[in-house]
């Protein structure tokens, strides 16, 4: 039976229906937004799936090319691998319902979400989130929901919820907030350096519109009816609990007090390994369970530690930054390079500059566009000391290398003033957690090593939180196993004059305001701590580029000038591009781009292309080739398919005899326009453009005081009117 709630937010009604679409998913809606459309549905195992011991939940966010009504581009005419929006919109859905499921269900489960519709105004990834949350609701898995998600835009000062397409482009915030209630579960975003006290505003903004969609979705699940699945708490047979207990003793505190990750992990496993074996005849096929309750047992340890005051699993205290190492200009071939380390995890970031060509060409529903910044992250086995498989980048090198992306981003310079392709890529050497904001600093410093102008240095930081019954403590720049056993991981990234990434993950229902608040406090602190340091290596960005860069002159041309550089058949730009050794693109619009080894090739170029679009004017000066003689004068290509004459009379100070005893056929020389007659024939001189020599001046000299002489005996004229008689 078909149901549906619909809410108005922003003056667009957003609807969700159930029960016609997809009825033998355990939960299935289509969400409508605008003339956006996601069909969502959620599906899981009837088998209680014990013997995982982890939750296996797939999110899986597809775009439909008919929702645009597009044919797919390429040979294969068909939806192939995800593209990287279908990946980043799949974690953005995953992160937030991930940690609402009820405790100890494990059954196998999936989500997935179809884009059916595109409007081309209204971004279907807050769909997807809704979706997903309304689906599992109205079905009968175990979810601790549900949720709301909101985007906020701010443009000219004013916020908006849920901006389209059109109002982003002139947004300095794109932030998805999820809520549960009053609770915060997730935020992703980018910023153009907006400060705290903005973005909390976006969030106090965001809950109330969450809280609608919830309401919506309340109606819709007692609507329905369906009761949710009993979770069966595990069972560990009698006494199973207390001899792990008894045979760990104060193992786990002795360990949890050993600094370093490596040899911790290791005798971690060690003591694994021994309890497992210790009790394979008393209580066989347990291992999963062991394992799982050691860990239960180090969670516990580590929290309890913070919670009371105590030293963290490396020694430091709650506001302690781990020690920071700078490096950079470290590898010779390449365009930029740094290296940063952060305690155990270090990034390897690179730069390479490339051209429009090197462009990356985006199709998405909204239509192709072109991307001239690109930031790649790769996660190393050998980082976690590790020895796996290397395929491709996962969904969380995606998703960690885009975080980054948008926190170096709003640095860049414009393309008018620094016409490159950038490319940065962050290789992690070591990782003991945060790794993604060790990129946004190394890649801050590659670029300044790169000599690209950006508008200052970028720093990330990544905050922690363990709650207790008694309150709760923050903990900057978290590592690996605070990341695992605390509440949450909130990376912030920006500038010292503000943000430029954001992402809190939770692992609990929510977090309150004040939290958050304080959080992003801690984060700015540590931003600033980290700044200071990087400045200590580089504080603005070298004056020169790399000699191994490309040597890149964007200019613009008028339109009707573009067939005068290309020329008859393509012959003018072909020469251009032989003499000079340059790459010359040129686009409708007018935008020239000149590419070279050495920029005095480009320049050459560049000067050789403006002369051709020179218009010619009386007293312009060009340098021109003498390309035929004849015994009036001689014509001279002062411009690609353009002569004009030098009459004899002008080719010296000097009364010339014959033309070719100055100038023959291939001769450069230096010519004035006197004159563009209304045929558009040019007159030009060269006498104008050489200095007369001494016997050529004496004659001049004679010459004119001779024509004085002349203009004096001159007979007055008879005025016949002054002296008309009366």
């Amino acid at each position: 039976m078909e149901n549906s709630e619909s809410i108005e937010i922003c003056g667009r009604k957003l609807r969700l229906n159930t029960g016609e679409f997809a009825k033998q998913a355990d939960g299935s809606v289509m969400v409508q937004y605008g003339d956006t459309i996601v069909l969502v549905s959620a599906v899981s195992s009837k088998d209680e799936g014990r013997e995982n011991d982890f939750f296996p939940l797939t999110v899986n966010y597809m775009e439909r090319t008919y929702a645009a009504g597009k044919i797919p581009g390429g040979f294969f005419k068909r939806e192939g691998r995800p593209r990287e929006k279908e990946i980043l919109s799949s974690r953005m859905i995953d992160r937030p319902i991930r940690p609402l499921f009820e405790d100890g269900f494990v059954n196998e489960t999936q989500v997935v979400a179809m884009v059916l519709s595109a409007d081309q105004e209204n971004d279907s990834d807050i769909l997807g989130i809704i979706g997903a949350s309304a689906a599992l609701t109205v079905s009968d898995i175990p979810f601790n929901g549900p949720i709301g998600a909101v985007r906020i835009g701010l443009v000219n000062g004013e916020f908006i919820i849920n901006p389209t397409f059109s109002q982003l482009n002139d947004s300095r915030m794109d932030v998805v907030i999820v809520a549960n209630g009053d609770s915060i579960v997730m935020i992703e975003g980018g910023c153009m350096e907006v400060n705290e006290v903005d973005v909390m505003k976006a969030i106090e903004l965001a809950i109330p519109i969450t809280k609608k969609i919830i309401d919506a979705q309340e109606r819709l699940r007692q609507r329905i009816g369906v009761k949710k699945r009993i979770v069966s708490p595990v069972a560990f047979a009698e006494g199973f609990e207390d001899r792990i207990a008894g045979l760990l003793g104060n193992e786990i505190n002795r360990i949890n007090g050993i600094k370093i990750k490596a040899l911790r992990n290791e005798l971690i496993t060690n003591l694994q390994k021994s309890i497992c074996e210790t009790l394979s005849e008393e209580f066989p096929d347990s291992e999963t369970a062991i394992i799982d309750l050691i860990d239960e047992y180090r969670k516990k340890d580590i929290r309890e530690k913070i919670i009371k005051g105590e030293s963290r699993l490396d020694g430091r205290g709650p506001e302690d930054i781990r020690p920071i190492g700078c490096k950079a200009g470290i590898l010779p071939r390449v365009h930029g390079s740094a290296l940063f380390t952060r305690g155990e995890t270090q990034s390897l970031c690179t730069v390479s500059l490339g051209t429009t060509t090197d462009q990356q060409r985006v199709e998405d529903l909204e239509g192709q566009s072109v991307k001239s910044f690109m930031l790649h992250y790769n996660f190393m086995p050998f980082s976690v000391g590790e020895a796996r498989p290397m395929r491709g980048p996962g969904r969380r090198e995606i998703g960690h290398g885009a975080l980054a992306e948008k926190a170096i981003e709003p640095v860049l310079p414009i393309e008018e003033r620094f016409p490159y392709t950038i490319r940065i890529v962050s290789d992690i050497l070591e990782s003991n957690g945060s790794s993604s904001m060790a990129s946004v600093c190394g890649s801050s410093l590659a670029l300044m090593d790169a000599g690209v102008p950006i508008k200052t240095g970028v720093a990330g930081i990544s905050v922690g939180l363990v709650k207790g019954k008694d309150g709760y403590v923050i903990l900057s720049d978290i590592i690996g196993d605070e990341d695992h056993f605390g509440d949450m991981d909130f990376k912030v990234a920006g500038t010292r004059a503000g943000i430029t990434a954001i992402q809190l993950d939770t692992k609990v229902c929510g977090l309150d305001s004040t939290i958050i608040s304080e959080a992003l406090e801690r984060a700015k602190q540590g931003r600033y701590y980290i700044l200071d340091i990087m400045d200590k290596t580089l504080k603005e960005h070298r004056t020169s580029l790399s000699d191994y860069a490309p040597k890149v002159i964007v200019m613009t041309v008028p339109k009707e000038k573009i067939g005068e550089i290309i020329g008859p058949g393509g012959r003018v730009i072909r020469k251009l591009i032989e003499e000079t050794g340059c790459e010359i693109e040129i686009s409708d619009d007018g935008k020239v781009s000149i590419i070279g080894s050495k920029m005095d090739s480009v320049e050459n170029a560049e000067g050789r292309i403006k002369s051709l679009i020179q218009e010619v004017e009386a007293g312009n000066t060009f340098d021109g080739k003498v390309t035929r003689i004849t015994n009036f004068g001689a014509f001279v290509e002062i411009m690609p398919g353009k002569e004009g004459l030098v009459h004899i009379s002008q080719l010296a100070h000097h009364r010339v005899s014959r033309v070719e005893d100055e100038v023959k056929v291939g001769d450069e020389i230096k010519v004035l326009v006197r004159e563009v007659d209304d045929l558009g024939r040019i007159n030009l001189s060269r006498k104008a453009m050489i200095e007369p020599s001494s016997s050529e001046e004496q004659e001049i000299q004679r010459k004119k005081r001779n024509n004085d002489k002349y203009k004096k005996k001159q007979p007055a004229k008879w005025n016949h009117d002054s002296h008309r008689k009366s």
